[in-house]
């Protein structure tokens, strides 16, 4: 078994891209198959460097491992073979119709009420007609002849499938330029690179049933493959997720803070009927199966994404995030705030609340009572220093104090020393922040 993602290095990777690079290497590591990630970057124009880079990184941050590692570029030499194979059989043909030509034959078949697809009319062009031509300075470009008939398979998530060739205008597989376009160079590789298994967006159904024309075509066979189309992701009022994947690139959801452990099990559960649960990737690979996998669309919930982030910093010791915290923070700072934060980028506010400067809201009418709790803040000294039990003692000695609870008790306090109304346990924060940083911030409330 082996199987491939194929991203093309023209933009940032998103969440609908990890979720077929998920599937693909969770099915590999699961049925101990291989899995290789491929660039696709044949269309030069459009494909740069730097994104190549940073999706080797981003795959990488989800904690993606692949056994082989191949470009597209390198592999000119074999879509140029497999193309004159093609043409010597006859199915890849040449054609010179202008974009306005093939614009003015789709509106005219729909105005007769045809489906607007190609007409094969560069089938009947002679070689004196093909040379006249060149001669006017016309290259061509490569159109694939289909097959009449159907292409079908069985898919391990939409089930039997098939589609109809002669619904489908004959692709063009090489440009006016030479550049060989993804369709045929993803048959080339998967045939020759021994790839088994396809696991990717359901808007590749139609690319699938061409393809498996193109491997007959080279003397493949196609029942050799196993497909998956998995539907495409939804946000979280059902429209298309594309239209906001700028803000849902992996380098973003880094960017904030995310664990990739708990984006790799959203995205691994999500659309199945099993819940997301903070895994790790060998875990999540000892049950996957992409069967499970619902023929519907899925809608990608950044709320859920983010109770689970914050479900799997809940359980990731100290050691797994010392690097990307705030300078200076201890194993007992991120043991205090850890189950209170969405993403690491909020911790910059809690490190600020235990060891730099706020400044507290101002309470209408608390004045008295702050200075009341100032007044019987125990002190911190060698003898004596604050700890946990520093919290439960002052508020209890404050409660007999002034008379109150609950509420009108803990939050003129806890607004005061930390400017929120909710966070981490005030008696866990305490003996971080020490004994002259809450003085202080009960003075400035008071004031």
């Amino acid at each position: 078994m082996k199987l491939r993602f194929a991203p093309s290095p023209t933009g940032l990777l998103h969440v609908g891209n990890a979720r077929q690079a998920i599937a693909n290497a969770l099915h590999a590591r699961r049925y101990g198959g291989r899995f290789m990630l491929r660039i696709d970057d044949t269309d030069a124009e459009r494909s740069r460097e730097e994104y190549a880079a940073g999706i080797e990184q981003d795959l990488r941050w989800l904690g993606l491992e692949w056994d082989e590692l191949v470009r597209q570029s390198d592999r000119i030499a074999r879509y140029e073979a497999a193309a004159e194979t093609l043409k010597q059989s006859g199915r890849l043909y040449p054609c010179f119709e202008s974009e306005d030509e093939l614009r003015a034959k789709r509106e005219m078949r729909l105005r007769q009420n045809r489906p607007p697809i190609y007409d094969r009319a560069m089938l009947k062009l002679t070689p004196e007609q093909r040379a006249q031509a060149e001669a006017n300075g016309k290259r061509p470009y490569w159109r694939f002849r289909l097959s009449d008939g159907h292409a079908a398979w069985t898919d391990l998530v939409q089930g039997p499938s098939q589609v109809k060739l002669t619904a489908i205008s004959d692709p063009v597989l090489i440009r006016a330029d030479g550049t060989v376009l993804y369709t045929l160079a993803s048959v080339v590789d998967d045939l020759e690179l021994g790839i088994t298994h396809v696991l990717r967006g359901e808007d590749h159904v139609t690319n699938t049933g061409v393809q498996l024309d193109i491997v007959q075509a080279l003397g493949g066979r196609a029942d050799r493959f196993t497909f998956a189309h998995l539907p495409l992701l939804l946000d979280e009022a059902g429209g298309k997720l594309s239209k906001r994947f700028e803000g849902l690139s992996l380098r973003a959801l880094r960017q904030d803070g995310l664990e990739p452990a708990a984006v790799v099990s959203y995205l691994a559960r999500l659309g199945s009927s099993e819940d997301p649960q903070p895994l790790s990737f060998a875990e999540l690979a000892e049950t996957y199966d992409v069967r499970h996998v619902s023929k519907s669309p899925a809608r990608f919930d950044m709320r859920q994404l983010l109770a689970l982030n914050r479900r799997t910093m809940h359980l990731t010791p100290f050691e797994a995030v010392r690097d990307r915290l705030p300078e200076g923070a201890t194993e007992a700072f991120w043991l205090a705030v850890r189950g209170n934060v969405d993403m690491l980028v909020e911790l910059r506010h809690w490190w600020d609340v235990v060891g730099g400067a706020i400044v507290p809201p101002v309470q209408d009418g608390e004045s008295a009572f702050l200075l009341q709790a100032l007044e019987l803040l125990p002190p911190d000294t060698a003898e004596a220093p604050w700890s946990e039990a520093t919290w439960p003692n002052w508020t209890a000695a404050l409660r007999e104090a002034s008379g109150r609870k609950g509420k009108a008790l803990f939050l003129p306090l806890r607004l005061a020393l930390t400017g929120e109304e909710q966070g981490p346990e005030l008696r866990d924060l305490l003996p971080l922040m020490g004994h002259e940083r809450v003085a202080g911030r009960l003075r400035l409330a008071a004031s």
